[in-house]
């Protein structure tokens, strides 16, 4: 059976490249195309595009999720989603965890790839009932990293324990490009001999490697591979799905996916990346990524806080701090939130010159186990360094958040209109309330013109340099050194 291609570019891929600005007006005139081509799903929503929805681009994510719909009438659709976190930063309560996913799939969501910023299976068990509860498919995820304590072995044994929470397919997700092509062979190999589920892999081209992972993962029995049409690949994307076709072509690897087409749908895209030239990021391969193993959009935003405090000179420091941290908090991968959360104590390292001396509130809830239980225990001289008033805690952290949807109703009152309008007040407050009121009482500028400002300032922004366009995160402009307390996702 030949390898299958789940199509990135309305998600991760302009996410990645594009500050995750692409708005539905550029998806849907090419979305019945894209159905037919033969993907295995098409990847459209959650990570980042949620926030930057109501936050940037005065949509409704979910208006834009039941406009696809319509138009996906043969492809799946799919999201990403942050198991307990949902689409945001924070673990939510598991009435909303549960109501967000029951909406998910009536707007015509059809896969859920669900993980946990810690791999810690208790933060997905929530999610994954709800999916399966309300029709949807749960898929599974391990993020992929390097570490002592993270072995072929350990990800076999996780997918294993995802098979049995009742996943449809498992997803092996190396959001920071650090998966050698061999070590792919090897952990899928492994997954294929314990579980009887789909696997699939999400790679980033950061370091190079990507597609030599998927080849060499497909040799092991890999199913199913994220790819990106050309024109938004690579870079800190996916790798590109023509690519890929092309390799397997002819082989008992063979996508079936006509090469012809895919051009043709990847110049649409070209086109439409044109239109975002302002929000283009840092998409050069990074190969330094194997050595430091800090994600590249981590350390775009590293240098942005640095430059901010005129600490510019300090970048190597806070590379050499990172694994330090990292050790010292139980090895999390970097992804939302934890590699903002070790990326700022760093940071914080490094500008103080004492390990710790402060300490940010999400350093402290980390080695609490308020994100969850991390990868490695915490070391207890460590643990009383960072927080030596506070005792852990060794259940699952949403036990311990009550119910949010009743309260928030009541909250945001007549500014709701329906429960999607409930649960993006929920997930992000002030944006969602800044939306909804816009929207309510009729809009206002014409989004093209909001669009058009924006990418004007943003070319502004960046003409004036780094410490002025601040910290891009998730695609968003930020004050860099508040960026301590408001977690933002690099990827994913």
């Amino acid at each position: 059976m030949g390898v299958k291609i789940t199509d990135t570019t309305m998600r991760d891929g302009h996410q990645s490249l594009l500050a995750t600005r692409m708005r539905t007006e550029d998806m849907l005139p090419i979305a019945e195309e894209m159905d037919s081509a033969g993907f295995h799903s098409v990847e459209v929503w959650g990570g980042a595009t949620f926030d930057t929805a109501l936050r940037f681009l005065r949509e409704d994510p979910w208006e834009r999720l039941r406009e696809l719909k319509k138009r996906f009438k043969k492809t799946p659709l799919q999201m990403l989603l942050r198991g307990q976190n949902v689409v945001g930063y924070r673990h939510y309560a598991d009435d909303v965890v549960k109501r967000f996913c029951d909406l998910a799939v009536k707007n015509g969501m059809d896969i859920f790839r669900i993980f946990d910023a810690l791999n810690d299976l208790r933060n997905l068990e929530t999610a994954i009932k709800a999916v399966k509860k309300a029709g949807g498919h749960a898929q599974g995820t391990v993020c992929y990293t390097i570490s002592p304590v993270h072995t072929t072995e350990m990800f076999a044994s996780q997918a294993k324990q995802l098979e049995e929470m009742g996943c449809d397919s498992i997803c092996i997700k190396d959001m920071a490009g650090l998966l050698h092509p061999y070590d792919a062979f090897e952990i899928v190999r492994a997954i294929k001999e314990v579980v009887k589920l789909p696997v699939q892999m999400h790679c980033h081209c950061t370091s190079g490697m990507a597609e030599m992972s998927y080849v060499k993962a497909a040799e092991a029995g890999l199913d199913v591979i994220d790819c990106a049409l050309s024109t938004l690949s690579q870079g800190t994307s996916q790798p590109p799905a023509e690519s890929l076709v092309a390799t397997f072509e002819g082989t008992d690897k063979d996508t079936k996916l006509d090469l012809e087409q895919l051009t043709h749908l990847a110049d649409y895209f070209g086109g439409v990346r044109k239109k975002y030239a302002a929000f283009e990021g840092n998409v050069k391969l990074d190969a330094g990524v194997l050595l430091h193993q800090v994600p590249g959009g981590m350390i775009s935003n590293l240098v942005s806080q640095l430059r901010e405090q005129g600490a510019a000179d300090k970048l190597r420091d806070v590379l050499d701090e990172i694994p330090a941290v990292r050790a010292d908090t139980g090895y999390p991968p970097l992804v939302t939130p934890t590699s903002q959360i070790v990326g700022t104590q760093a940071v914080m390292n490094a500008l103080f010159g004492k390990r710790y001396k402060q300490v940010t509130k999400e350093t402290r809830a980390l080695v609490l186990g308020q994100y969850g239980q991390t990868p490695a225990p915490i070391d207890a001289k460590i643990l009383k360094k960072i927080a030596p008033d506070a005792r852990p805690i060794t259940d699952r952290p949403a036990d311990h958040i009550a119910a949010e949807l009743k309260a928030a109703r009541k909250e945001a009152g007549a500014l709701v209109k329906s429960d999607e309008d409930l649960l993006s007040y929920v997930l992000f407050p002030q944006p969602a309330k800044e939306f909804l009121g816009w929207r309510n009482a009729g809009g206002g500028i014409e989004h093209e013109i909001v669009a058009a400002i924006a990418a004007a300032l943003t070319h502004d922004q960046a003409r004036a340099g780094p410490a002025a366009a601040g910290a891009t995160i998730d695609g968003h402009m930020h004050d860099p050194w508040k960026m301590a307390g408001r977690q933002r996702a690099l990827r994913g």
